[in-house]
């Protein structure tokens, strides 16, 4: 969805946009995560002791990665074309209820919560978060996500 300005965008408010593309999580993704995050734990990284092991039968994605690709989710899901940047500004009541399994999909229900001027040159925007597990019921990820657009 692109939206051409702020004026409009602050007109969604409470707006549900379109669920997003799905994204298989790979090994190599797991991998490259835990190799910028220096967690290794074995759950993630070592496929055969998580195949045998693991109460999940596979290796799982770290939580946090879930939460890493919110910032994508959201940009491909909308783009407002008048906004020049936006960086991440926190995250409220983060949840993982599912763990996400090595080759699931996911995709991104998100709400736009709540549209704030920030300072006199942007806005703080809370995004209602919620990333999906094709084919479980219950979500990988819930949250807030909170951003600063300018």
């Amino acid at each position: 969805m692109t939206i051409k300005d702020f004026a409009t965008f602050k007109t969604m408010e409470g707006t549900t946009l379109p669920p997003g593309d799905w994204i298989t999580v790979t090994q190599e993704m797991i991998n490259s995560f835990a190799d910028a995050t220096k967690d290794f734990q074995w759950i993630h990284v070592d496929v055969e002791r998580a195949n045998k092991e693991s109460p999940f039968g596979a290796p799982i994605a770290h939580g946090f990665m879930s939460v890493s690709l919110l910032s994508k989710m959201i940009e491909e899901a909308i783009m407002i074309e008048e906004a020049k940047m936006g960086v991440n500004y926190g995250l409220n009541k983060v949840r993982f209820p599912h763990p996400v399994l090595v080759n699931s999909e996911l995709r991104l229900i998100v709400t736009i919560a709540k549209i704030e001027e920030y300072k006199t040159q942007g806005y703080k925007v809370t995004w209602d978060c919620t990333v999906e597990i094709n084919g479980k019921d219950k979500p990988a990820c819930v949250g807030e996500f909170l951003t600063l657009l300018f």
